[in-house]
Formats: C-alpha cells, structure tokens, sequence
C-alpha cells in the first residue's frame, strides 16, 4: 500500500532540514576582508595567512578570508579603512600596538579603539635584539653598547613604522645604554629582517618569526630579549631584566571587527578564532614562533586595549612623541 505524503508531512521535513541554519546563526554570506595593518613578510602577515589556511583547510567557514595588507602611515591606513567599514559584519583586522600608538600620535584620524570590536587576542609576540652574525666582536649586551656608542649616530637600527613598537624599543634602548643610534623605519618585519640579513643596517629589534629563517641560517643572532623569561628557542639570549633593565615589552596579535558589528556576527567570528586558537596548526605556530598570551576575546579584551592604550600613551610622552 502506498502511503500519501500530505502538506502537513511536507512542513514537518521541511522543518527538520532547515533546522541546522537556524541553530547555527548568522554566518557571513560573501568573503571576509581580512585586513593587515602591516606590510607583506612581516609577523602579523604570516600569522594572518596561517590563520587564512586554518579556516580553509578545517572548512571552518562557508566563504574564503581575504587578506588585504594595509601598512601605510604605521597601520593608520589599515584603521582609517576599518573604522569606515561601520556596521560592517565582513570586514575583521589583525592588530599590533600600533593600534594604541598611531590613533594617540595622529588624533586627527578620528580613530577612537574603544569603537572597534573585541574578537579575539590570539597572542602575544616577542621581541629580541638582533645583529648579524658575521659581527664577531658583538656577543652579549656589553660588546653592543660598546660598538653601537663607538659608531654614535651612523648606528643604523631599523624598524616598522616611525614611533612603532620598535621605534620606542630603540629608545629604551639609547636611553638606557647611552647610545645614539639612528632609526630609520620601513614597511613591515620581513623587510627589515633582510635589511639587517643583507647588512643595510647595524641591528634590529624584530620577532622571532621575522628573523627566524635568518637566525637558523646562521645569518643572524639573538643578543637579549624583552620578555620576563628567556625563550626556549634563544637560551643563550638573556632577558634585559636579568642584565639589570626592568624593561618588558609584548605586541599583541588580535583580531578586531569593525565598529557597530552585529551581535550575531561579533559570537560567529568569537567562535570561529576560538577555534582556531585551539587547533593543533595554531598551537604549534605559537610554539615555533616563541608567541605568549592566552586567548582574550569580549569585555578582558576590551579592558586590555584600554590599559595597554594608557601604557602606551605614556611611553608615547616619554619620548616626546605626544605631549
């Protein structure tokens, strides 16, 4: 006997079909333009290009993520792009400090962090004094101050972005050792690991995932690092704070939505680079490149941009940078 499928019978499957979306929420319907306020090399690209293959390869998500590098005016063009992205739900960034220092340096961007949306820290990267490997005369912190002082203002020190993180590491660094050394700023870590790599400059301040190609070719080495603790990958690179410098310095390395982003969308991106902070490819990326940091995501991450801002805003005034 043939059984008589009715329209009451029809709704009910077609409910039972259509039950998984709506459980599943909002998920975005077109590419997510994932900026980088960084150049291409450096350790936000490649963090961000990991992250990229993660969503892809795990299938975490219906629509590809497109990195779009943004490095000009230190990241103020990446944060003037975001910030207009307003209610916006597939527009996210990837941040470094210069998230805090380029609004309070260029007020007149109308950059205010607080409006942009808390997703996820995914960690925080490291920093270490770094020379070529071919200077054997520089060996442990005191041979670099000795060498660095000798050569005065010629001491060329390169960086990402004037008044960016390692601008302001340079200036611990002149302040503390009595030094003069020149900074002189370029577009993203990658170049300035080759600037030092090719000899154009004295020494750098760069990530471990910046100069690591480098360093375990034998090109480079690691001096000192501005961590609490010595990291596994450097033993022989003392802290500054074992060499009598309480001086401690970490870049975050976060996703941040666009400001007014939907409630629904800001929980799918929470969820998603929960995710990713947690698979096997992430955790290993963090190993290898010596990142620190648990995840933050919501209100503690917003409450950390608001103290690392003041942190910053005060460093900013030490050098002169703002008033």
């Amino acid at each position: 006997m043939v059984k008589k499928i009715t329209l009451l019978a029809i709704a009910g499957i077609m409910a039972t079909v259509s039950a998984p979306s709506a459980i599943a929420g909002w998920t975005p319907v077109k590419p997510v333009e994932f900026v980088v306020m960084a150049g291409k090399g450096g350790g936000a690209d490649k963090a961000v290009r990991l992250i990229q293959s993660i969503i892809a390869e795990n299938e975490m998500a219906p629509v590809p993520f497109t990195p779009v590098n943004k490095a000009g005016g230190s990241g103020a063009e990446a944060l003037v792009h975001v910030n207009g992205r307003s209610g916006n739900d597939h527009t996210i960034m990837f941040t470094l400090n210069s998230f805090y220092t380029t609004p309070l340096r260029q007020p007149k961007l109308g950059v205010d962090i607080a409006d942009f949306t808390p997703i996820a820290r995914m960690a925080e990267d490291t920093f270490l004094l770094w020379v070529h490997s071919d200077r054997k005369d520089i060996n442990n912190m005191a041979d670099f101050a000795k060498a660095a002082k000798a050569k005065g203002k010629d001491w060329i020190m390169a960086g990402t972005g004037k008044n960016s993180e390692d601008n302001l590491l340079t200036d611990f660094l002149n302040g503390a050792y009595g030094l003069q050394m020149k900074y002189v700023p370029y577009k993203g870590g990658g170049k300035v690991a080759k600037e030092l790599a090719g000899k154009n400059a004295d020494s750098t301040v760069n990530n471990p995932s910046e100069q690591l190609g480098f360093y375990e070719a034998g090109t480079t080495k690691a001096l000192a690092s501005f961590t609490d603790e010595r990291l596994p990958l450097f033993p022989n690179a003392p802290t500054f704070k074992e060499l009598g410098e309480d001086y401690v310095y970490y870049m975050q390395r976060t996703v941040v939505g666009a400001p007014g982003m939907s409630q629904e969308a800001t929980e799918y991106y929470q969820g998603l680079f929960k995710d990713v902070f947690n698979s096997k490819k992430w955790q290993e990326y963090r190993t290898k490149k010596s990142l620190q940091g648990d995840l933050l995501q919501g209100d503690a991450l917003m409450s950390y941009w608001m103290k690392e801002r003041d942190v910053h805003e005060v460093m900013l005034k030490n050098m002169g940078a703002i008033k």
